[in-house]
């Protein structure tokens, strides 16, 4: 059955990427906005725009009752999460079917089976998916230290009940476990209710590679290659491309099947990226998790392969099968993504909340801008920093970062400090453009930019 009116349970250039995909399907929207959002682009855009609360996620984008209250009483027939928020919720997902709402997204058995650290690994293990070596369920000091003794250092804990970063502590030396174990622990509970822990050994020459999936309702699973982000500070990416730097053909082949066969076999439907960490020493990799939504950086795979991810979520959703086949998928070019944050990198990429007094995006045959910032929209300091997202293509990777930096030079932001001069200093780095980087390189390079003359 078409879907006829989407709520968007969402805000920020999320809540804009759903509605123009939404418009080219003919789909109506209504998109549940916070006090401070009312004056936002998707507002503006949406065909209706209903207040679901003050500014406090809690009490607005995270309030399962009021969404669903917005979406009943505005007669909408499905919820699209966006990414973030309640995105990877079971419990909300399960809310939407209750009350006769598609969830436009996984099934609640999915995302909570991916959504358990531990009973991802299982599964990933149980079809055939490498995994680097790792624990059981942790929950006291004198289990981790028997278990460390066995991995070996260095090491990493991690939150059994969720990802996203939080929870995560390397330990290089057995000195420092005591404290790892007890700050891993805590950041756990506070992040998910749940202070339990598992350990892995920790790969220090490693890229961050995700597969991207899309499965329908009827079993087919196709995936559009792969993106590399291994460009995080504190575990948030900053830079992603696609196709990944450096992989041979076969260890890519690999990753792309171990990514099909999981989603295959767990029943998977939707969109969602299963993503591996890449040991570049022992040229192997291995499951790190599966995320049950679509990711930000969706659009670096729109752009490579022209597949529009957000509709074939609606397609899949109104229980229609996916518009492409595997053999229909063709990769065009290199396509490289920054995140445009409203940041201070030479404070330490301190929130920089007010209001944008002028905004000149760069334009282009090879350009993309996904974004809901606007001149006289002010950045709140409620919700994450990210004013847009700039994607460009070229016919190869050294095309695509000089098309990238020459974007980059082209915009102008002006009020609250921004990512782009720090951008711009990656872009211009020599281990970068060689593709000399790994997951560690970001955070070792940072003190460059900020100990340039302001």
């Amino acid at each position: 059955m078409p879907l006829r009116r989407v709520f968007i349970a969402n805000r920020g250039e999320i809540a804009v990427r759903i509605i123009r995909a939404c418009l080219q399907q003919g789909i109506e929207t209504v998109v549940g906005v916070s006090v401070p959002d009312r004056e936002s682009m998707a507002a503006s855009m949406a065909d209706r725009a209903v207040c679901i609360g003050p500014g406090s996620a809690s009490a607005s984008y995270l309030s399962q009752e009021r969404l669903i209250s917005a979406a009943l009483g505005t007669g909408c027939d499905a919820v699209h999460p966006g990414y973030g928020f309640l995105a990877e919720n079971a419990d909300f997902a399960q809310l939407c079917s209750d009350n006769d709402l598609i969830f436009v997204g996984p099934t609640p058995d999915n995302i909570r089976s991916m959504g358990n650290k531990l009973e991802a690994r299982a599964l990933a293990r149980k079809f055939e998916v490498p995994l680097a070596e790792g624990s059981v369920r942790i929950t006291d000091f004198t289990h981790a230290e028997q278990i460390a003794g066995e991995i070996g250092m260095p090491l990493l804990f991690k939150a059994a009940a969720g990802g996203g970063g939080r929870g995560i502590r390397i330990v290089n030396q057995p000195a420092d476990l005591r404290s790892a174990f007890d700050q891993a622990a805590a950041e756990a509970q506070a992040a998910f209710g749940d202070k339990a822990l598992f350990m892995e050994r920790y790969i220090e020459n490693a890229r961050h590679v995700e597969v991207q999936i899309l499965a329908d309702t009827l079993g087919d699973v196709v995936h559009l290659g792969e993106r590399d982000c291994s460009l995080q500070r504190r575990y948030q990416k900053m830079v992603e491309e696609a196709p990944s730097v450096g992989l041979k053909d076969s260890l890519r082949s690999a990753i792309h099947e171990a990514a099909v066969r999981l989603s295959r076999n767990i029943g998977y439907v939707g969109a969602g990226t299963v993503e591996f960490i890449v040991d570049l020493d022992r040229e192997d990799f291995y499951f790190l998790e599966m995320n049950t939504r679509v990711q930000v950086e969706h659009p670096v795979t729109e752009m490579l392969t022209g597949v529009d991810i957000v509709g074939e979520q609606l397609r899949v959703a109104a229980g229609l099968p996916l518009s492409i086949r595997q053999e229909d998928v063709r990769l065009d070019g290199h396509v490289i993504e920054c995140r445009i944050n409203a940041e201070s990198p030479a404070k330490g990429f301190q929130p920089s909340p007010g209001r944008i007094t002028a905004w000149t995006p760069p334009k282009g045959a090879q350009i993309r801008l996904d974004t809901h910032a606007y001149v006289g929209w002010t950045v709140s300091p409620y919700y994450d920093s990210l004013l847009g997202k700039l994607i460009v293509r070229g016919s190869d990777r050294a095309e695509a970062l000089d098309n990238m930096a020459a974007a980059l030079a082209d915009f102008e932001v002006e009020g609250p400090d921004t990512t782009l001069p720090f951008l711009r200093h990656v872009l211009s780095a020599e281990d970068f453009r060689a593709g000399r980087f790994n997951t560690r390189w970001l955070e070792a390079f940072a003190p460059s930019f900020q100990a340039l003359p302001a």
